[in-house]
């Protein structure tokens, strides 16, 4: 959660996150109405904007450039500060190399590992898989399909419709401008 990254758990005001809206959304209005709760709306907006529709952005550039892509989104949560953080930015790398228990990593997951180890099989698997074959083990995004990394782990739809649906016409952010969007 950003708002953690920035010292504003659980202290996010309303005019924090309407400014958060303006300042990182394409539909303002539209994301207050989506997530009226400050703090989801002050930490998905900006998530979105840092990282998700940049991220799918990508993806839709690669599909309509003729390329396949797969998309995959950790929604397995840190289990350290009561899971506060959520499946926080930078908490997949030390997933991906099997790096659990020891130094930065510790802060965030702690030292009961059962679910990391789970999930970290997953994520491990799948980049070798894709690195050795191109083919992480499920299907390409060009039909929405989005590995959710979790205990357990699944295929479904692009879990962030409502955020995909608000950034469907985006303005010119980051320097990305316009791509073209599958689905």
């Amino acid at each position: 959660m950003l708002s953690a990254l920035t010292g504003r758990l659980g202290q996010v005001t309303d005019g924090e996150a309407a400014e958060a809206a303006e300042l990182f959304g394409p539909d303002p209005s539209r994301y207050r109405r989506a997530f009226p709760d400050p703090e989801e709306l002050y930490d998905v907006v900006r998530s979105d904007w840092l990282f998700r529709m940049p991220s799918i952005g990508l993806a839709d550039a690669q599909l309509a450039a003729g390329g396949t892509a797969y998309v995959y989104e950790l929604t397995w949560p840190a289990p350290r500060m009561g899971g506060g953080l959520g499946a926080c930015h930078g908490l997949d790398v030390p997933l991906v190399f099997g790096n659990l228990g020891a130094g930065q990593p510790a802060v965030l997951i702690g030292s009961d590992t059962r679910g990391a180890r789970e999930v970290s099989r997953q994520m491990r698997g799948a980049w070798t898989a894709f690195a050795t074959t191109g083919d992480p083990g499920w299907e390409s995004f060009t039909a929405g399909a989005t590995r959710l990394f979790d205990v357990p782990g699944s295929v479904a739809p692009y879990p962030e419709r409502i955020s995909r649906e608000i950034w469907r016409d985006p303005p010119a952010v980051l320097g990305l401008g316009r791509v073209a969007t599958a689905g």
